[in-house]
């Protein structure tokens, strides 16, 4: 049966409970539970961690405590009975432990590892504290220790401070806001104090004055390790003042015997002492330990003779000292003992060994030696402070220790009452004796006894040092051989007070002789009285000593025989008649000294004071002894206080005519006295004195007369220090009057009551004409009245004791009216009079509420004077603080709210305008002690007093000033941050207050200002006020623990909704006059509803829909709201305010209230456009915050800047996000997408005068200078990202600017900035980047990237493998997709991240540039990967069965393009795809395509030999030859005929014959082609390689041989290679170099994509498509050109060949998933696995470096040029469309993966290796996305043309120019292609006149092969080794411009101008040039064909005539022309212009 519990209602868990039961509740080690009910050993209940989850649990699992319960039943709460600071620490640990696991995550280590041990040692003191065996003074001081490490704690985690009253959390409800702001500042020092770890005790509160800390050392003697001494000896400790050269404390005396143990066997291990109180004074001092040692024993120590061995003498031996100061740091950073070694050192000469300790310390060593090195003292010590109780209290050990308590000698700084002494300090100075006819000195031992009158030797007073007890006599030590011994020794007398008087000190001098028999003689005696005649102690002085002779038979029994001698001069001069016939004669030449030193509470030295004491003795002196007192010092005063006093009232009542004036000085002196910091501690005594001794009852009659008299006197006398100080006695003076009246009403029942009263009364109307007096001219007067002032609050309390409160309250407000008011007296005393009502308000008296109704007032009118002239306002804050405080404390009394009506009405308004005077000064801490009063004021304040305050103001103005006011303070505080961020419970209770008081004051806004009387600046300055309330960070309750978070709920409920239930009904309660705030107001609201809390956004989105409706209503439109709503929201979401809740919660409502309107339509699409720009602007907001990459945070800002522009159309907004992205492009150095996008601003700007406003960070200036100035940054921005092409046209625009404007300074600097950027464009390496198609897939990528696929522009070097590594490491979470094909739906619509990577080819847009012959293909490169906004992915695939034993009949390609939205480069590297296309490509096309680019390529390398007169190197050409004879013996070209000429195939495909026909037609081309690459062959030829030409000779036969049944016509075609028999002198003669004929004859086959075939080539059989797909074939280092033998054999490959089939896996990395599509077995690719990155190491890919054997291979290869592509215009008139478009051909695959040469991020590659221009990778998938050209094609029409478009010229001239390009085709020689095999470092050699890139200036793609050619094995490495690049001397910028003369007729073609160049001189020019390494973007748009060529106007290469002569008659003329020498530019009369123009030409290449 379960019931409910009745005690067992609060438990902690100590054991985890799984709740494995039904109902179990589950409960982790550690929760608290609440107990509800109980059923046999299990309770039901909940855990304070889940209060609503009720459960069951095992009793046996709950420790039980003890708590108190409120509201038994249901709903019971349960508070545990335990301390609160124990619930403290609990909660705080569980708190900082999850915080203490972070520092560790975040690798605060030192912070991790302080906490752990805070933690630690919180957790012992809880332990203690709850073990209940601490005493009340433990208890504290562990609390004490506690609080200083949770504040300390809270302080570096961060936390809220916790405000304490002593160690106990204060409970903000119960104080006023003043306290608490006081408690919060207090509880700051002290973690300041822990933090810095300084233990000084502050002062209790309600402390006038700090007590001193005294300081205590302890020392402990451990050991004294001697090994020569022998005997016992005596160690003196004590403290000595190096600077006064005096000992300072009593000696601690240790006694050792002769092995260095305690003499005694009870003192081992407590041979300690405690030098005690020493001051903060003395702890400065030069101090040092000192110790003495003392032997006991022979008179010389070494030789035994001297003395008898049963003679002891006291003997010095060595001394050692230790400074203070040296270890006084280390003392106080240790907190405990520590050990120190004192080296003791022995006097060299005895004589000075009272010296000997200074002489140590001054280091004058020849006074003193170091016996041996083990000579010393172990000592520890240890510094402790506070009182002796104290010490004793937390050092309980140290006095177990049997410790020798060694004073101070004097008293200490604080004489306590209780502290009785009676010490007398004897020191033996020296003494003066007679030889006394010795032939030696004497040696003088001095003994002492105390004598008591009756001359009884004194037993035990006689104290050597503490530790030992005292004794009867002394013996002095021994000085060996020494007359005038000096001992320094102190002796301590504790002399009985009763004994003193009449005792006396006798000396006795003896002869200590060496001698066998070693008596003692005496020979002298001295003796002192102690006390004088006079009653006086002996005076602290030195003292003579007249010494007596006597000898051994002298008797001392009869000690009146001489006590009646004098004893000393003073003595003799004082009785001058002593017989001579007394029985001890003086010894005139011999003398002692002694000095003494009194430190006794009981006996005094003053004559004076005794005087006074025995007055009666001396009647007649009285007037003279009251006179002196003054001169008595105050140790005595006090030490005789209670004597003093009795006697001074005594004398009063004796005659107080006569005294009683000196009386009460005397009185008010000794008063006064007692105010001094070293005798305050004596007040207690006298208040003692007057509670209980006082007896004058009649004095109070003269003590008010004589005060009343002096305060009458004031005004008249010029010297006032006795009224000062009678003013300064006052509380005294009136507890003596108020307690003799008592005394005198007791006696006499209460007689004369009115005359005492009246007498009062005259006093205080004295008191008050003191203080109306007009003090500012008499200073005297003015500290007068400051005296009375600062006595006056002390003497309520003593009125309080006869007079009513209210009449004490009349009396006091009487005073304090009568004080002149600010204006008219001083600032000091203005301070004194605040300081003094200050007193008033703490006192008791103001505690009664009957005295604060009279007191109040005077006091506020006080304080309002001040606060009005803004004078001493922190004292009066104080003062205000300790007022609210009582009004807090007595809330409950009936009379207080009287007090804070009276309050509200003075200070309200004053104390409103006095913080905004401080707020606007910024004074911290004034402004937080009057908001606190402020708070104070508002929080007592009620509905009555709102009311009375509003209904009191007289108009509406004065109130609406007043509603400002304290709406701007309120605003202020939450602005300025008044309260710091840690003091949450300050902050809190003020927003608290804040709302409270709004919720009243907002309705008399509503009542007084709405309808006819609106005021818009108070609805204003309301409304600031409600937001910024809203978004205080302290409200911000989401982002606090949830323990916190319940706690302030439970409190205060969530005062954000308060307030904005509050602002709604305010907003609401407008009407009409709403359209005021909009759009002022939409700003600050939609702040507020971005706070998170669901319940402030319901409220607050509404009132935007009510903006919009009332703006409809005005206006027609909502335009004002909706600009205003876009333009706040993109700042705050950008601050981090907002989410996607608040996206869909701000549609939805909005919505829902737009949906009923008349205005619906534009409603809705307003609403739907801002949540579609808020999902665009968090999307930005979580990119820029987070680590994102810089391409997130790019494609974000353009998603955005687009979203601005084209959707929204707000302009200002769009220029903001275009700086941002420019921003962000310069830091990623992505310099011309920077130049782009500042472009699009520079586009929105015109040239004209219109002044613009200062905007971001322009100033004010005209739009053409703004216009300018982004130019000219543009420029500068293309300039460094290598895009100099794009920065011309600007250079241009602003040439005509300046040019129109004759600011020719200017044009001249942007001419000659153009020109340089001709210059770039033509020396300057650049790199190609690659191209990378993105999709991105899956909805858990940003809204911007969603399902959508983009193409990127790769960095530089950037390869696949590295873009896609860069990509995942972008998206951490996303999946790389390993295949192409587009994502199905699941895919798209999963809650992941897939990314689909592939590189793809760019299809350039401008082929006019690049089918221009003499086009520098430096400047054909920028095109082809600039202004690119189409891409091509090509995949191989088999259509139908797949044939076995012939491929190519199945094989076909999907081609696709991907079409961007804008063009690359532009605003971004990337871009979205706009659209993308696909195609099938059939074999027989294939096979078309890729006949057609071998032969191309074959025609271009032919071209560039035939026209390189001296070329040495033919190894390009005999590698090309090779590949395509040597794989057509071999099956070649074999298997097209074998798959498209069989019949079966052209049965099957009747529509094919015409393509069957083009590509018969070609193959017979090849063999021509062949036919002549041979012949040229044949001519260059190296004599070692004739064995090879010979080889390719025979080959060639065979091919013919083998293609002679399909083309029997063939063998008519090249003769010349018909059979062996043939000489090769012939074969050279009967080649024409490929004769237009012939040229034409190939012309009129298979369509040619210029395009692709520039950029793609590839050997005669094998598939284009397969370097397109990227299927790569790469052989590591071993295969790369050993030999050329080697290089030959793998280009058997190149060709299909049965032998090599299904071999390719052995070699072939794929770099895609396609197969491959070439022809050739070897390439049967496609059957491997698919792989999306090519899988070779990167020793396969090939290396920077190349070992000495590949050289010669590489030497071959070195004269490859650096360019890409190539036009083939020279072969084709023109571009044969395809479905409209121009084909693609496929680039070089050697280009795409030749291996090791790649330019690839490598470390280690030198600079120039590094400058290798970048080919990019072919990979596997599709098309990426950028965007910009929108604003591109809009905004920049000039900068979209082809870059470098020519001037205009007078039309003659530019046509013949023109001309010069266009000749007849058939004239041209075979073009060279301009694409290079690799981008090389090296420049290209110097070009033929007759073409633009003759012999190696263009590529040599023979050595591409296909995906599957053998070719494509020959590794890069062969070019990669030039680390100097040549001199450009490209033919097309080397003209000189003399050449270009515009009076020429230029109509007839030029001539050819032939040149030649050794080889070694083409060899040297390569070493020259730097390489760059950047790529170069493009933007360009292709011109009509018809229009002039987009080049400027520069110097043309003439082009050859038609060849009319045979190719030996070319051959001759070429061999005849001499080398290149240097020619003149002069010209022969008669010649051509022809002529002209070539001797120019050549004279520029001379020149060159």
């Amino acid at each position: 049966m379960w019931t409910p519990t009745e005690e067992e209602k609060y438990g902690v868990v100590i054991c985890s409970f799984r709740g494995s039961v039904p109902q179990g509740l589950v409960l982790e080690i550690g929760e608290t539970v609440q107990i509800l009910e109980k059923c046999e050993g299990w309770y039901r209940g909940i855990s304070t961690k889940k209060p609503n989850v009720k459960g069951i649990f095992p009793a046996n699992y709950i420790h039980l405590k003890k708590a108190i319960v409120s509201n038994r039943g249901q709903y019971e709460t349960v508070v545990p009975l335990e301390d609160s600071i124990v619930t403290e620490v609990t909660a705080t640990l569980q708190e900082w432990a999850s915080l203490w696991k972070q520092l560790y995550v975040k690798h605060k280590v030192d912070l991790f590892y302080k906490l752990r041990h805070v933690m630690n040692e919180l957790i012992d003191l809880r332990r203690q504290l709850l073990s209940g065996h601490l005493t009340q003074d433990q208890v504290r001081e562990v609390k004490r220790h506690i609080t200083v490490r949770l504040d300390w704690g809270n302080e570096h985690l961060g936390l809220d401070l916790v405000p304490r009253k002593d160690f106990e959390v204060v409970d903000s409800d119960q104080i006023s806001v003043s306290d608490l702001y006081k408690m919060h500042l207090s509880s700051r020092q002290s973690v300041q104090q822990s933090t810095s770890q300084v233990d000084t005790m502050r002062p209790r509160h309600g402390e006038t004055c700090r007590m001193p800390v005294p300081h205590h050392f302890f020392l402990s003697l451990k050991s004294f390790t001697y090994n020569t001494i022998g005997e016992d000896t005596d160690v003196f400790f004590s403290l000595y003042d190096m600077r006064e050269g005096k000992q300072i404390s009593e000696r601690f005396l240790v006694r050792l015997n002769k092995n260095g143990g305690p003499r005694n066997p009870e003192k081992i291990e407590r041979m300690c002492a405690l030098f005690t109180d020493l001051s903060s004074k003395d702890m400065k001092r030069d101090l040092y330990i000192v110790a003495h040692v003392i032997r006991i024993g022979r008179m010389l120590l070494n030789d035994s003779k001297k003395g008898p061995a049963h003679l002891h003498y006291r003997r010095p031996y060595g001394c050692a000292v230790l400074s203070i100061l040296d270890v006084l740091q280390s003392l106080t950073e240790l907190k405990e003992e520590k050990d120190f070694v004192l080296k003791v050192y022995t006097c060299n000469n005895e004589s000075e060994w009272s010296q000997i300790h200074e002489n140590i310390i001054r280091k004058s060593s020849a006074k003193y030696s170091a016996p041996s090195a083990s000579h010393g003292l172990i000592i520890s010590l240890q510094l402790l402070r506070g009182d002796m109780e104290q010490i004793r209290r937390e050092n309980p050990m140290i006095f177990n220790r049997g410790l020798a308590i060694t004073r101070k000698l004097g008293f200490p700084d604080v004489i306590m009452p209780g502290d009785i002494r009676n010490d007398l300090y004897l020191t033996l100075e020296k003494g003066d004796f007679e030889r006394g006819g010795k032939s030696v000195q004497k040696n003088i031992e001095v003994t002492m006894y105390v004598l008591y009158a009756d001359g009884e030797i004194l037993k035990d007073c006689i104290s050597l040092g503490s530790g030992e007890p005292n004794r009867s006599s002394y013996h002095s030590f021994v000085l060996y051989h020494s007359n005038s011994p000096r001992w320094g020794e102190i002796i301590k007398l504790p002399i009985p007070i009763d004994r003193f008087r009449g005792s006396h000190l006798r000396f006795e001098f003896r002869h200590c002789s060496t001698k066998d028999k070693g008596e003692k003689k005496l020979f002298g005696f001295a003796f002192s009285p102690l006390m004088r005649d006079d009653g006086t102690t002996l005076s602290d002085d030195i003292h003579e000593l007249y010494v007596y002779k006597c000898d051994e038979n002298s008797t001392f029994n009869n000690h009146a025989l001489y006590l009646g001698l004098p004893c000393c001069k003073e003595d003799y001069n004082g009785c001058p008649n002593i017989p001579s016939s007394l029985i001890f004669q003086r010894s005139t030449k011999e003398s002692f000294f002694i000095s003494t030193q009194l430190s006794s509470t009981k006996l005094t030295q003053n004559v004076d004071l005794l005087a006074l004491l025995k007055w009666k003795a001396f009647p007649d002196r009285i007037m003279d002894i009251l006179g002196r007192l003054r001169h008595v010092s105050g140790e005595e005063i006090v030490k005789f206080l209670q004597d003093i006093l009795d006697t001074l009232f005594v004398i009063l009542d004796d005659n107080t005519e006569k005294y009683g004036l000196l009386v009460f000085q005397s009185l008010v002196f000794i008063i006064n006295l007692l105010r001094d910091i070293k005798y305050f501690h004596f007040r207690p005594v006298m208040d003692t004195y007057i509670q209980k001794h006082f007896a004058g009852a009649l004095a109070y009659k003269e003590l008010i007369r004589c005060l009343k008299w002096y305060m009458d006197c004031s005004a008249e006398l010029i010297r006032q220090d006795h009224i000062q100080e009678a003013m300064r006695a006052l509380e005294y003076l009136f507890k003596f009057i108020v307690q003799s009246r008592i005394l005198y009403s007791r006696a006499t029942c209460g007689m004369e009551e009115e005359q005492f009263r009246s007498s009062i009364q005259e006093l205080f109307q004295s008191i008050r004409f003191v203080l109306s007096l007009d003090s500012r001219n008499s200073e005297t007067l003015l500290f007068t009245q400051a005296a009375l002032l600062n006595s006056f609050p002390t003497i309520f309390d003593e009125l309080l004791q006869m007079f009513t409160v209210q009449e004490v309250a009349e009396f006091v407000r009487g005073t304090l009216g009568s004080m002149p008011s600010t204006v008219h007296i001083g600032q000091s005393m203005d301070v004194v009079k605040l300081q003094s009502i200050a007193r008033t308000v703490d006192s008791r008296l103001f505690s009664f509420s009957e005295s604060r109704r009279i007191l109040l007032p005077v006091v506020l009118h006080h304080i309002h004077l001040h606060l009005r002239q803004q004078k001493e306002l922190l004292i009066c804050s104080g003062i205000l603080g300790s007022i609210f405080s009582i009004v807090k404390t007595s809330s409950l009394e009936a009379d207080v709210m009287e007090e804070v009506e009276m309050m509200v009405e003075s200070l309200l308004d004053v104390l409103l305008q006095t913080l905004l005077t401080i707020m606007s000064k910024s004074h911290a801490q004034e402004a937080g002690e009057y908001v606190s009063c402020l708070l104070s004021l508002l929080r007592q304040m009620c509905d009555t007093h709102y009311q009375h305050l509003l209904d009191n103001f007289q108009s509406k103005d004065e109130l609406k000033e007043f509603l400002l006011k304290i709406f701007c303070v309120f605003r202020n505080l939450m602005k300025m941050s008044v309260f710091p961020r840690d003091w949450m419970v300050m902050r809190l209770l003020t927003s608290n207050i804040i709302v409270t008081t709004v919720q009243y004051l907002s309705s008399a806004l509503h009542k007084n200002f709405t309808e006819t009387d609106f005021d818009f600046k108070v609805w204003n300055s309301y409304f600031s006020l409600a937001v910024l309330f809203i978004n205080q960070p302290s409200l911000q309750l989401e982002i606090i623990t949830s323990a916190k978070r319940k706690k302030i709920l439970d409190k205060y409920g969530d005062m954000r909704v308060m307030m904005a239930y509050e602002l709604f009904s305010m907003w609401q309660n407008l009407g009409e006059h709403k359209i005021h705030f909009i759009p002022g107001m939409i700003g600050p609201f939609l702040g507020v509803t971005l706070v998170p809390q669901p319940e402030v956004r319901n409220i607050m989105i509404p009132i935007f829909h009510d903006m919009m409706d009332w703006e409809q209503r005005k206006n027609g439109n909502f335009k004002q709201v909706e600009a205003e709503l876009i333009d706040k929201l993109d700042s705050m979401v950008s601050e981090g305010k907002g989410d996607e809740s608040y996206r869909e919660l701000f549609g939805l409502l909005l919505l829902e209230k737009v949906e009923q309107e008349t205005w619906r339509e534009t409603g809705i699409s307003f609403v739907t456009s801002v949540t579609r720009l808020m999902e665009r602007l968090l999307d930005y907001r979580d990119c820029m915050k987070g680590e994102e990459t810089e391409n997130k945070k790019i494609g974000c800002t353009v998603n955005l800047m687009n979203f601005y522009k084209s959707e929204i159309n707000k302009e200002e907004m769009y220029i903001r996000y275009i700086h941002k992205l420019c921003d962000m492009h310069l830091q990623a150095e992505n310099y011309t997408e920077a130049a782009f996008t500042l472009l699009l601003y520079c586009e929105l700007l015109q040239w004209e005068e219109r002044p613009l406003r200062e905007f971001l960070h322009y100033p004010s200036q005209t739009e053409r200078q703004r216009k300018e100035g982004l130019c000219r940054k543009v420029i500068h921005y293309f300039n460094k990202g290598k895009s100099w092409e794009f920065g011309i046209p600007l250079c241009r625009e602003l040439a005509c600017q300046y040019e129109s404007l004759y600011d020719y300074q200017s044009l001249s600097w942007i001419r000659k900035m153009e020109a340089s950027y001709y210059d770039n464009i033509m020396e300057q390496q650049r790199l190609e980047p690659e191209f990378f198609r993105v999709g991105f897939y899956g909805r858990k990528f940003p809204f911007f990237l969603r399902n959508k696929e983009y193409v990127c522009r790769g960095h530089d070097y950037e390869r696949l493998e590295a873009f896609q590594q860069r990509m995942l490491s972008e998206f951490p979470q996303a999946v790389a997709m390993q295949h192409p094909n587009h994502p199905d739906d699941a895919i798209l619509q999963c809650d992941a991240q897939y990314l689909q990577i592939y590189a793809v080819t760019p299809i350039p847009e401008y082929v006019d540039v690049l089918q221009m012959d003499r086009v520098p293909d430096r400047v054909k490169s920028f095109y082809r990967v600039n202004n690119v906004r189409k891409f091509r992915y090509d995949r191989p695939f088999h259509k139908g069965p797949k044939d076995k034993e012939n491929e190519f009949k199945s094989l076909w390609i999907e081609r696709t393009t991907l079409t961007l939205t804008h063009s690359l480069p532009g605003i971004s590297r990337w871009f979205e795809v706009e659209r993308r296309e696909l195609v099938e490509v059939s074999p027989l096309e294939n096979a078309i395509q890729v006949v057609e680019n071998k032969n191309q390529e074959l025609r271009a390398l032919i071209s560039q030999y035939q026209h390189k007169q001296a070329h040495g190197n033919v190894s390009l050409l005999s590698m090309c030859l090779n590949g395509v004879i040597d794989a057509a013996v071999n099956g070649g070209i074999a298997r097209y005929q074998e798959a498209f000429f069989d019949k079966d195939y052209i049965t099957k495909h009747p529509g094919d014959a015409e393509k069957i026909a083009q590509l018969k037609d070609l193959m017979q081309e090849q063999v021509h082609v062949l036919g002549v690459g041979l012949a040229v062959h044949e001519k260059f030829v190296h004599p070692e390689m004739r064995p090879l030409h010979k080889k390719l000779i025979d080959q060639f036969q065979m091919m013919r041989a083998s293609l002679y049944h399909e083309f029997p016509g063939l063998d008519k075609l090249s003769p010349a290679c018909s059979g062996t028999s043939t000489p090769r002198g012939n074969v050279l003669a009967s080649h024409s170099p490929m004769s237009p004929e012939s040229i034409k004859m190939t012309h009129r086959h298979s369509p040619m994509n210029l395009m692709g075939t520039g950029r793609h080539s590839s050997s005669s059989l094998s598939s284009h498509a397969s370097s397109e797909a990227g299927n790569v074939v790469m052989l590591g280092d071993s295969a790369m050109g050993e030999a050329p033998e080697d290089l030959y054999h793998h280009m058997q490959l190149a060709y299909p060949n049965p032998r090599y089939q299904g071999s390719v896996t052995n070699v072939s990395v794929l770099s895609s998933s396609q197969a491959s599509p070439s022809s050739s077995s070897l390439s049967s690719t496609h059957s491997a696995p698919s792989q999306m990155i090519t899988s070779a190491p990167s020793s396969a890919r090939g290396s920077p470096s190349l070992p000495d054997k590949y050289r010669h291979a590489r030497e071959m290869m070195l004269l490859l040029p650096t360019h890409r592509d190539r036009p083939s215009s020279a072969m084709y008139p023109a571009a044969i469309l395809e479905n409209g478009q121009l084909p693609n051909f496929q680039r070089a695959l050697f280009q795409q993966v030749v291996g090791a040469c790649k330019p690839c991020s490598d470390p280690n590659l030198s600079l120039a290796e590094k400058a290798v221009p970048a080919a990019p990778s072919s990979w596997s998938l599709d098309s990426g996305a950028r965007e910009a050209q929108p604003f591109l094609s809009a905004h920049m029409g000039h900068i979209l043309a082809p870059p470098v478009p020519p001037r205009s010229l007078l039309h003659g001239h530019y046509s013949l120019h023109f001309d010069a390009f266009h000749h007849p085709l058939g004239d041209t020689p075979p073009a060279l292609p301009a694409r290079t095999l690799r981008k090389s470092p090296l420049h290209p050699i110097p070009a033929s006149p007759t073409s633009p890139q003759s012999g190696l200036d263009g590529s040599n793609s023979t050595l591409s092969g296909s995906a599957s050619s053998g070719v494509s094995s020959l590794s890069e490495s062969n070019f990669g080794h030039s680390s100097e690049a040549p001199p450009r001397t490209d033919t097309m910028d080397s003209m000189p411009s003399q050449a270009w003369n515009a009076d020429e007729d230029l109509e007839p073609p030029y001539l050819p101008v032939h040149y030649s160049l050794s080889e070694s001189a083409v060899l040297d020019s390569i070493k020259a040039q730097p390489c760059r390494s950047h790529s170069a973007p493009g933007c360009v748009i292709p011109q009509d064909p018809m229009d002039p060529p987009a080049l400027p106007p520069k110097p043309y290469h003439p082009r050859l005539p038609a060849l009319e002569h045979d190719e030996g008659v070319l051959l001759r003329e070429e061999t005849e022309r001499p080398r290149g020498l240097h020619r003149k530019a002069s010209l022969p009369p008669g010649s051509t212009k022809e002529e002209q123009a070539r001797m120019a030409w050549e004279h520029g290449r001379g020149e060159q």
